[in-house]
């Protein structure tokens, strides 16, 4: 059975892709791996690894999954900073669901910043 593919989207393996970041083996290198990564969680239903990637400042006591949805895919439409020597980034991006028969997109501006060193979800608008 061949290696199964990350749900980022990035056509490489989960182990070599978001399964790395979800273990702690790596950290996120750009704001858009972040992103990928946070994606990849809520499909693996990785509630800890959200948690730990979320700004303190904007983080709620508990992220919220909701087990009957099915995420499907992910479009990165446009970055914005966040680079390798970059403190603050955006990520506009598209996920795709299925729950309870129908589909769904969740479309969003997120922010990023560096927070001792590591990337973090911030907060985002719907886009």
């Amino acid at each position: 059975m061949p290696p199964k593919r990350c749900p980022c989207g990035t056509g490489l393996t989960y182990a070599e892709c978001c399964g790395r970041l979800h273990d702690g083996t790596s950290t996120a290198a750009t704001a858009e791996q972040l992103m990928r990564s946070r994606y990849s969680a809520f499909v693996v239903g990785d509630a800890c690894y959200l948690q730990g990637t979320w700004d303190p400042a904007t983080r709620p006591r508990s992220p919220d999954l909701d087990p009957t949805v099915r995420w499907t895919g992910l479009e990165v439409r446009a970055t914005t900073g966040g680079g390798l020597f970059d403190t603050e980034g955006t990520v506009t991006f598209r996920a795709h669901s299925r729950a309870g028969g129908q589909e769904r997109v969740q479309a969003e501006h997120s922010r990023f910043r560096r927070v001792d060193g590591r990337w973090v979800y911030v907060d985002g608008v719907p886009g």
